[in-house]
């Protein structure tokens, strides 16, 4: 058996996990990092990542069987055969929705760093200011000045490929070359900016996928693949760049099928003394004691570790204290979009796959803009030929019909999807139920969450500004469609556990430490104190990053 004393023990291999891994092993201590489901070897098991959809039995789609078996995950995308084994089994691992919450999960090493979007940006101070500006739950401890450094750190090695473009809301970063806009997307790039005087901005996405080698790894294949796992090290995840870098220290142990069930912690010197690990493979229980604790579990797993933990001091569980662990629940609100037709560029087509689309940031109750609702959003979105597989009703059989399905479509679609910020309210939360339990015995969550006012008020506007901006910009045929807007559907979720400049109403301190225990850092999303609208990863490696360092310095100094 390995040594059961570390100097640090990270929970959790996402893509939090792995940077306060990389971090604390490079700073020269020995790591154990746990995670509760099965390992993933980089390349080796990529198993599908060579297929295409005619190697699959049903072509890649989802059968009966997995719909019965899944009846959380066959709410959108996650449910198809291609990558099934990359996503948390409903059954084994199920919970309670005191109102719907579509959760998401990836239980493997990697977590869901190997099926992550990858769009990768960076909030500003319009979004760490918000709080305290508007009068909404509590003011961040930290401004963009002070995490700006932990920001270009981490892009560096990451690798984030964009465009330097200037934008005050969505600061610039450390970026690899862009990739390219479509012919199409530059047209309605160039309109919008005409339009609306520059007040709004249609820019590549910036995105976790390296345009040029990077730290070892060759660069993405233009392949489109990512989320089963790139056999090219193209984007950025636990297994492609910040394991191989703390393995590399050989002071790191990674343990698979560990289920971090407490925290363990001594109410006299008010510090967490170690882990206790149930096995999922044996259900044996074991304990290891470290110095310091970083909980990466995701979101809502590290808030339920929380409330498992300390128990005989708290109630509520270790942080449960401010009465705020739990609470804030947010998530990114979705699914509303537009989508109509570009004429003039039938005598165009794209280049490879891009594993990438168009960002048009926030502009709402920004400058002199001003909404009935607080906050904004951004879109995604994309410009592309119509797909080869269109069908010709006046030739559905024979040799016309095969000829007209090896050419591209006779069109390009132009669509984009809104992503709005979700408020922070108390009402919005996690609960630990114990009248139901896991595969192991173990009580499981009880989430009770909805959109407010203030989102659907947001919601209407991103319809309507959706399809008025594509019209603008000369798309013909234009639709709007009002999509599903379930909390957890934009599996950003965040909160539960947010930092805070006070113990009386926050869990961790602006270093992301646990008030009532020091030497717990928690790192992953549910730090978060408001949820702004932009993809969140990037902002979790940075602060991943930071609070790293400072706890390996507090530790020198003998403070934890």
């Amino acid at each position: 058996m390995a040594e059961q004393q570390y100097d640090a023990i990270v929970v959790g291999s996402g893509i939090s996990g792995g940077w306060a891994a990389k971090e604390l092993t490079q700073k020269g201590l020995k790591v154990l990092m746990l995670e509760r489901g099965r390992n993933i070897e980089h390349i080796k098991d990529y198993v599908n990542a060579n297929k295409e959809a005619w190697d699959h039995p049903h072509r890649g789609g989802r059968t009966q069987q997995m719909i019965k078996d899944y009846p959380v995950l066959k709410r959108d995308y996650p449910l198809n055969e291609t990558n099934l084994d990359y996503w948390c089994s409903d059954k084994d691992s199920p919970y309670t929705e005191t109102k719907r919450f579509d959760w998401f999960r990836g239980y493997h090493v990697g977590g869901r760093s190997l099926m992550w979007g990858r769009q990768s940006y960076r909030w500003s101070d319009l979004d760490f200011e918000a709080n305290a500006k508007d009068g909404i739950a509590i003011d961040w401890p930290v401004r963009y000045k002070e995490i700006e450094p932990w920001y270009d750190y981490v892009e560096k090695f990451a690798g984030i490929s964009g465009n330097r473009d200037g934008i005050p809301v969505l600061p610039d970063g450390q970026f690899l070359p862009p990739m390219e806009l479509t012919c199409v997307e530059k047209d309605v790039a160039a309109r919008l900016k005409e339009v609306y005087k520059g007040t709004r901005h249609l820019i590549i996405g910036r995105t976790a996928n390296i345009t040029v080698p990077h730290e070892g790894r060759p660069g993405c294949q233009f392949r489109n693949k990512c989320w089963l796992g790139c056999p090219f090290g193209g984007y950025f995840s636990t297994q492609s760049s910040t394991l191989p870098a703390a393995m590399a220290t050989g002071n790191l142990t990674l343990r698979p099928w560990s289920i971090v069930t407490e925290i363990k912690y001594d109410k006299d010197k008010k510090r967490a003394t170690g882990v206790v690990v149930l096995d999922a493979e044996t259900n044996k229980t074991i304990e290891y004691k470290a110095k310091i604790i970083f909980l990466n579990a995701s979101t809502l797993n590290s808030t339920w570790v929380l409330m498992n933990s300390a128990t005989d001091v708290w109630e509520g569980g270790l942080g449960s204290s401010s009465d705020a662990l739990g609470k804030y629940l947010m998530d990114h609100h979705l699914g509303n979009r537009a989508a109509g037709i570009m004429e003039g560029y039938e005598d165009k087509y794209t280049f490879g796959r891009r594993a990438n689309g168009f960002y048009i940031p926030r502009y709402r109750n920004v400058g002199e803009d001003k909404r009935d609702y607080l906050r904004g959003y951004g879109y995604q979105g994309g410009g592309h030929r119509a797909g080869w597989g269109h069908e010709v009703a006046e030739a559905s059989i024979g040799g016309a019909f095969k000829d007209a399905l090896s050419e591209p479509g006779d069109h390009w679609n132009v669509n984009m999807m809104g992503f709005g910020e979700m408020l922070p309210d108390a009402t919005n939360k996690v609960t630990l139920d114990k009248t139901k339990k896991d595969k192991w015995g173990l009580n499981v969550l009880n989430i009770d969450c909805e959109l407010k006012e203030n989102e659907i008020k947001m919601r209407k506007d991103i319809l309507a500004d959706a399809q008025e901006m594509l019209e603008k910009a000369g798309v013909k045929n234009v639709k709007a469609t009002e999509g599903d807007g379930t909390p957890g559907r934009g599996i950003h979720e965040m909160g539960t556990a947010r930092m805070g400049h006070d113990p009386k109403t926050s869990v961790l301190n602006k270093n992301n430490q646990v008030w009532d225990a020091p030497n717990v850092f928690v790192t992953d999303g549910s730090f978060m104190t408001s949820a702004a609208c932009v993809n969140p990863s990037l902002t979790y490696m940075a602060f991943t990053a930071r609070a790293a360092d400072f706890a390996v310095n507090e530790l020198k100094k003998g403070n934890l």
